[in-house]
């Protein structure tokens, strides 16, 4: 029975064991700092092993700047915090799947190691853009633990964070948003699918350091597309050169080569009928008039004769599209259509079944008339014509992506979450797949720091203190808003008609099965006191602090989602709780985990819950007051439960 060590994996240890595993000659001891041992990397003998190619000396291609080491250091630096639950600022708190979570990203992005490592379908995120005005995340990599609190810059006088700008005087102008991406793109690659992509909102000032942070951190190999998008609808004339910017990018990466992202839009097919019943199906005519003149493509060029009338349909200026040899096949194989009269021009029957092997591409330019002013017009529309944010991203932009990359029960995150656009994209599309007959499932989680609305904002005048405040009721509203859009635009219909439902089963399809509601949680300091972390602090006269090693402000939810992230576990599932024999019993998702935190647990709890045979139990330690109580807890295991894993907090 172990304890649970109630902080993020160390990325640096795991990386020795990677090392190890390829080469066990290459790693030793070394002091761990605290009296004791750990692996560690005998660098001159991994040089030996790689040989030739080690690269000497300084000449070697590469992209840096000032603080991207500490930047490479701390994102694999575990993190003592957690998450609290908060099921009052949720929204159908017991049965979402979808995930708000308020707090620095870089934390929770290493909180989500375990639970969400390789789970995540796409990323989408916007970060703030690097204007010299916009704060940046205050990250002081180079500092220690205690440095990084007592920094005056940082936090106010009641300990809240503070924001500061990366003006452009200064001298680490991009450095410092650099760092700040580096960590962060690090940490996410983890929690892609195989298959999964990232898509990053950035404008021209960055957006050279993005492709460049991206190549190292996803391979340059695994670049997707650099997505212009149209975003500026009026001409601006405030630029001193008389340019307008009237575009923004997207960038796009996936984790691994050799897969196909997208796929466009479906093809119209109304227009393929099949009025003389041709066994091939249905079909349209196309046009068979070339582009170009004789000079240019000679062959292309000639008389076409219908061989069954013999009327001459001559050649048109730019010749026609097939040459010779290919239209007499065409005209044996009776795909061409024949005008009555001989001024007509000949079309070609193409078939449905053809556009299976030329699905149309994805265009890497986006000029579908959805502009910034587009989101904005969409949040006034959502918060009754009012003005809260500035240069939003569109949902209908976002879902284009979501609509392509997603489908199913796929996860989306966005640790810039902002105004929530890509949660309410997600919601839209799910909404879209019930309206073409699919069962659109996809889960969201959105990080977002809740960064202070300024007073004299229209935001904080009507109530909203955080961004966070803010983007959750925008996804509260948004999820209210599209569920009655797809009512409206699909009428009284059969597919939610309560007959129909028993009828169908599980394959029923209806708006009311979509998830709008989300699971709320908040970053804070760790559930356990410091004696936990730190015993060797603590001296014999300060024994009497140490009763409970659980900080008394702490519930027992909040001690069950702690073990969620610790032993790896979705934050998403159901769970429930119950009393047994006066003990308050938790069990997730149906015996995932199976915990008890009370104190004093009689061995009839035990029994009950060994003979429910979890896969995982946890226990407060001060459960239990003395050592054969422990060994009686191990036993009872072994007997009705031996393959439960027994960890105790």
């Amino acid at each position: 029975m172990d304890k649970l060590r109630m902080e993020s994996p160390d990325l640096v240890q795991g990386n020795v064991e990677k090392i190890a595993a390829l080469f066990p000659n290459c790693v030793t001891e070394g002091p761990d700092g605290h009296g004791g041992l750990k692996k560690a990397v005998d660098f001159d003998k991994l040089r030996q092993m790689l040989s030739g190619d080690v690269l000497e000396g300084d000449e070697a291609y590469e992209f840096t700047w000032v603080g991207k080491k500490a930047a490479m250091v701390e994102a694999n630096k575990p993190t003592r915090q957690t998450l609290r639950p908060c099921p009052e600022e949720s929204k159908n708190w017991d049965t979402t799947e979808n995930l708000y979570i308020e707090g620095d990203n870089l934390q929770v992005l290493k909180l989500l190691q375990e639970s969400y490592l390789g789970k995540v379908k796409m990323i989408y995120i916007d970060p703030p853009y690097n204007t010299g005005h916009d704060f940046i995340y205050n990250d002081h990599f180079a500092m220690d633990k205690d440095e990084y609190e007592q920094q005056t810059s940082m936090y106010d006088e009641d300990g809240n964070r503070n924001f500061t700008e990366n003006t452009d005087s200064n001298p680490r102008f991009h450095s410092d948003w650099c760092s700040m991406m580096y960590s962060r793109l690090m940490l996410a690659r983890n929690l892609l699918t195989e298959d999964g992509v990232i898509v990053i909102s950035i404008d021209d000032i960055e957006q050279t350091n993005v492709r460049k942070i991206c190549d190292e951190v996803f391979g340059c190999e695994n670049f997707v597309s650099q997505f212009i998008w149209h975003s500026r609808q009026n001409k601006d004339n405030r630029n001193i050169s008389g340019v307008s910017i009237d575009h923004e990018y997207l960038i796009c990466y996936s984790k691994t080569t050799n897969q196909r992202l997208f796929y466009g839009t479906e093809r119209k097919t109304e227009q393929y009928t099949n009025p003389d019943n041709d066994p091939r199906g249905p079909w349209t005519s196309a046009n068979m008039v070339g582009l170009a003149t004789a000079d240019a493509r000679p062959n292309l060029h000639y008389d076409l004769v219908n061989p069954e009338t013999g009327v001459n349909y001559g050649c048109p200026a730019k010749g026609w599209r097939y040459d010779k040899d290919t239209m007499k096949k065409l005209i044996s194989d009776g795909r061409i259509i024949w005008p009555e009269s001989p001024t007509g021009r000949p079309r070609k029957k193409a078939f449905l079944y053809e556009l299976s092997d030329n699905l149309p591409g994805f265009s890497s330019v986006i000029t579908d008339g959805i502009y910034t002013n587009t989101a904005t017009k969409e949040l006034a529309n959502l918060f009754d014509g009012r003005h809260y944010f500035d240069f939003p991203k569109p949902s209908l932009l976002l879902q284009q992506f979501v609509g392509q990359i997603t489908k199913g029960n796929d996860i989306i995150l966005d640790f810039f979450s902002g105004s929530a656009s890509t949660a309410h994209a997600v919601i839209a599309q799910n909404f879209q797949d019930v309206y073409n007959g699919k069962r659109g499932n996809r889960k969201f989680i959105m990080v977002q720091l809740p960064e202070k609305c300024k007073e004299n904002s229209e935001l904080y005048r009507a109530g909203y203190t955080t961004i966070c405040d803010i983007g959750k009721e925008r996804i509260r509203r948004a999820g209210e808003y599209e569920y009655r859009d797809i009512r409206s635009t699909m009428g009284n219909t059969m597919r939610w008609n309560e007959e129909e439902r028993k009828r169908q089963g599980s394959a029923y399809i209806c708006p009311e099965d979509v998830d709008i509601g989300f699971r709320v949680f908040k970053l804070d300091d760790s559930n356990m006191r410091d004696v936990y972390f730190a015993p060797d602090d603590y001296t014999q006269d300060m024994l009497s602090m140490m009763e409970s090693n659980i900080k008394p402000d702490r519930t027992a939810l909040d001690l069950l989602f702690g073990c969620l992230l610790e032993w790896g576990l979705p934050l998403s599932m159901p769970y429930r709780s119950e009393t047994i024999d006066g003990c308050t019993v938790h069990t997730y998702n149906d015996g995932d985990l199976i915990a008890c935190f009370d104190e004093k647990i009689p061995a009839t709890v035990i029994e009950a819950i060994a003979r429910r045979k979890p896969l995982r139990a946890v226990f407060r330690d001060a459960g239990f007051t003395t050592s054969p109580e422990k060994i009686n807890l191990t036993e009872i295991f072994k007997l009705l439960a031996p393959d439960t894993r027994i960890k105790v907090i």
